[in-house]
């Protein structure tokens, strides 16, 4: 079977091509160039590059530096022995990702970029444009730690891997069915150590790298194009405790760096975008147990029809929580929590499962 692997210079999409290849699979590398379009980004990217100690603006996708990954994945591939290439969706990751990402977060809401990345340029823009290129091939495969299965009523299911401190399902929910019929998860069934172990074996340079965290840790005015836009920090009953530079620096359930002197912990509980408002309260204030999410894919299901019991998540670091989901009316779902959540941010996912299988998930729209 020949296989196009999507390369990030990391040590799991590494560890995937050098698994194929030994299993006795035709492999290709392929490699994102997400960061080359002129623009801001450019701007931005060149300005990094520039600093003594450069910054990540990849999150999963990339490391410290676009070019450094580039051609650490280029390196493994010639050391693996397989073809390699590097495609230009930069165009794209800034049009779907970035473009989106920017209106949400200058709307008071808290966006994952990782999971459009994901859905819409990862396994799907990377694939078109390596086949449009003139590489055929039968499956693409990636380092994710999940699994996919099918299902007894002929869907493909999106399973979580089988390390559950490293089950990355709830970044990959939006995948479609088509996608995920020709889509191959090689990691599902392994720990991360036990992937370091394997590339430590067989000598690959990038063994011990560490993993990319954040999806941006520069300046959010250079990558949201804004200036500061002075606003008020205020409690539940409007009361003002101080001031902000613009409520995109803040994140539902955020204590730290607040500036405001309290007695207790504060936390942001609510962006007002319409007030230049970032609103503030105690621990308590935090807590709900209702949500609607709207935007829906569903995978192990067609359609939610009727009130079902599952677990669900509202982040990616949770364990899934037992919650009913409803349909509510024009393809959204409420979603009701068993136990009362902390923080449940608008913008972010709610993703539901069954055991171990993802039943589909949405955006967070409201919190009750």
């Amino acid at each position: 079977m020949k296989i196009l692997v999507g390369m990030s210079g990391g040590v799991d999409s590494s560890t995937t091509a050098l698994m194929l290849k030994e299993q006795g699979h035709e492999v290709v590398g392929a490699t994102m160039a997400i960061w080359g379009k002129g623009g801001v980004y450019k701007e931005i990217q060149e300005k990094i590059n520039a600093l003594p100690e450069k910054k990540s603006t990849h999150g999963a996708c990339f490391g410290p530096d676009e070019k450094e990954d580039i051609e650490a994945a280029r390196k493994i591939c010639e050391e693996i022995g397989i073809e390699f290439h590097v495609f230009d969706c930069a165009e794209q990751y800034e049009k779907i990702v970035l473009d989106n990402f920017k209106k949400e977060y200058l709307s008071g809401r808290t966006p994952n970029p990782c999971i459009w990345c994901n859905s819409l340029i990862k396994f799907d823009v990377l694939p078109h444009l390596a086949k449009e290129n003139g590489i055929d091939f039968d499956k693409f495969a990636t380092g994710h730690y999940a699994r996919i299965a099918q299902g007894e009523n002929g869907r493909y299911l999106l399973k979580r891997g089988v390390n559950p401190k490293k089950d990355q399902s709830y970044f990959l929910y939006r995948l479609r069915q088509d996608q995920l019929a020709n889509i191959m998860l090689p990691l599902g069934d392994f720990t991360k150590e036990e992937i370091r172990d394997i590339a430590k074996k067989h000598g690959l340079e990038v063994a011990e790298k560490p993993d990319s965290q954040d999806f941006y840790e520069g300046d959010y005015n250079e990558l949201l194009q804004v200036k500061d836009k002075i606003g008020n920090i205020v409690d539940t009953d409007g009361k003002v405790l101080g001031q902000h530079n613009g409520i995109w620096n803040y994140t539902i359930g955020q204590r730290k760096g607040l500036g405001v002197a309290s007695t207790e912990a504060l936390y942001v509980l609510e962006l007002r975008k319409d007030t230049n408002e970032v609103v503030v309260g105690f621990k308590d204030k935090t807590m709900h147990n209702t949500l609607v999410a709207t935007k829906m894919n569903w995978i192990s299901i067609e359609n939610l029809d009727s009130e079902m019991k599952c677990k669900a998540k509202i982040r990616s670091t949770q364990e899934p929580t037992d919650a009913i989901i409803r349909p509510v009316g024009n393809g959204d779902v409420e979603v009701v929590f068993d136990n009362m959540q902390k923080s449940i941010a608008v913008g972010q996912s709610a993703v539901f499962y069954n055991d171990d299988v993802v039943i589909g998930g949405g955006i967070i729209d409201v919190v009750k």
